[in-house]
């Protein structure tokens, strides 16, 4: 009785918590559809492809940079949490922090070599947004690693509000003020630069709220490291943050390749407002990923696959009933953002058919990534982001920015289904909705009571 009071107890921490950060993501929805709006309507389809572009470019090389951490940090820091290794927990964090500001800034230099080498590969425009667009990956790589810890502190609005809130918020400001008030020309570069300083406002607030929710043990221990253990969980972590990226850019890289800068601004705005459907399964996981985490710790397989089933089921609710509302008013909102965008309403409707059929699974890139399967997880995401490459380069020169939508959906669609079975195999869970189905199904499937395997040790090698 005491368990499952306990499990009851984790599950409704679970909701809260995630009815708390949807409500922030809904504000950040605002924020974010507002200055993209603002940005779509003083620069026009071609500029804002080549902004696109480059952020597209960057988010990837930032995710890269990262190392994996901003993920490894919501599974080492709740379990050593649970267990008191407060010294590995302090040493997790340091040691996160200081390679990937060091793997960032190295990318950084790379990069910007690299663009002024071939500069005259490239208009004045795209090249002033690259140079600029490269100092935004040591930022938002320490950004979302510091974001992590906050969530890994149980920090659910302190982890979403900089990210989330004030980087777009900031952004939105800054646009106003120079074209409007100031009356400077808004060009691709401008944007850029305000996106920077939105940026670096957003890591002072993330790093202040690390500092305040810190606790107390972690001050007074000296770093332990177990630099092997880390590094073994972060190579494939940081394939999948990578691979994930690259997957959900697949299209404006190719697009802005290709040469076609305004098909790929479309493209980006359709996926944009496409990508609402999955801001329920993102609020969940702001405390669904550090509860899986203690929860397998702990072997509590009954509690993990209601939590699992449960938020499967919330964010597909959610997921539809947003899913409807666009699919319905999807050319009027493009044309909303300027006539140009308008050529991407069936672009739209077909990333919202894949998306909602992909939230049907729940959060399974979390389940996996916490339970000590990470390297399944990236060989599968690897395998996807690059079947969306081929797909995406045949479909694009058929169909244009239509089939770069219809081959990331057909990648998330497939890539939901590899999760699902290898999540059935491995961990005995039943992936997504399919756990309301109960013991009925799991009989089917041949299913046997099974604890998962416990963390590996964390001591250092």
């Amino acid at each position: 009785m005491y368990d499952q009071a306990l499990g009851n107890a984790r599950i409704k921490r679970v909701a809260l918590g995630g009815a708390t950060a949807f409500a922030i993501y809904i504000a950040s929805v605002g924020v974010t559809a507002c200055s993209q709006l603002l940005i779509a309507r003083l620069v026009g389809a071609d500029t804002y492809g080549v902004y696109a572009y480059v952020i597209a470019w960057m988010t990837i090389l930032a995710y890269f940079s990262a190392l994996g951490f901003d993920i490894a940090l919501l599974r080492f820091v709740p379990a050593y949490q649970t267990t008191g290794a407060w010294s590995l927990a302090r040493g997790v964090i340091q040691y996160a922090e200081r390679r990937a500001l060091a793997v960032s800034i190295l990318v950084m230099l790379v990069g910007v070599s690299v663009i002024m080498i071939w500069s005259r590969q490239f208009s004045p425009e795209l090249r002033n947004t690259f140079l600029i667009g490269f100092i935004l990956v040591p930022v938002w790589a320490l950004l979302w690693i510091r974001c992590s810890i906050v969530r890994a502190f149980g920090g659910v609005v302190l982890a979403v509000v900089p990210d989330k809130v004030a980087r777009d918020g900031l952004l939105l400001l800054l646009v106003v003020l120079a074209s409007l008030v100031l009356g400077w020309h808004t060009d691709a570069p401008l944007v850029m630069m305000a996106t920077l300083v939105g940026s670096i406002g957003a890591l002072g607030l993330a790093s202040l709220a690390m500092r305040r929710l810190r606790p107390g043990a972690l001050t007074i221990v000296l770093p332990e490291y177990a630099a092997r253990t880390w590094r073994h969980t972060a190579v494939p972590l940081v394939i999948i943050a990578a691979a994930e990226a690259l997957l959900n850019r697949t299209g404006v890289v190719l697009l802005g390749w290709f040469g076609e800068t305004k098909e790929a601004g479309i493209y980006a705005l359709a996926f944009n407002i496409a990508f609402l459907v999955v801001l329920p399964r993102t609020a969940i996981n702001t405390l669904f990923a550090p509860t899986i985490s203690s929860l397998f710790t702990r072997r509590d397989q009954v509690t993990l696959q209601a939590l699992v089933t449960k938020a499967a089921s919330w964010t597909l609710c959610a997921a539809v009933c947003i899913a409807l509302g666009l699919a319905i008013l999807a050319e009027p909102i493009l044309i909303w953002f300027g006539k140009d965008f308008a050529a991407g309403v069936p672009a739209l409707r077909i990333l919202l058919l894949g998306q909602v059929i992909a939230a049907s699974f729940g959060s399974q890139l979390s389940v996996l990534t916490m339970t000590e399967h990470e390297r399944g997880a990236a060989t599968l995401l690897i395998l996807s982001a690059a079947g969306n490459v081929v797909a995406s380069i045949v479909f694009i020169s058929m169909l244009g920015l239509t089939g770069a939508a219809i081959a990331t959906a057909i990648a998330l669609i497939v890539w939901n289904v590899a999760m699902a079975a290898f999540i059935s195999r491995h961990l005995r869970l039943l992936p997504g909705v399919h756990g309301m189905l109960g013991s009925t199904l799991r009989r089917s499937l041949g299913f046997a009571p099974r604890s998962p395997k416990r963390f590996k040790n964390t001591t250092v090698v």
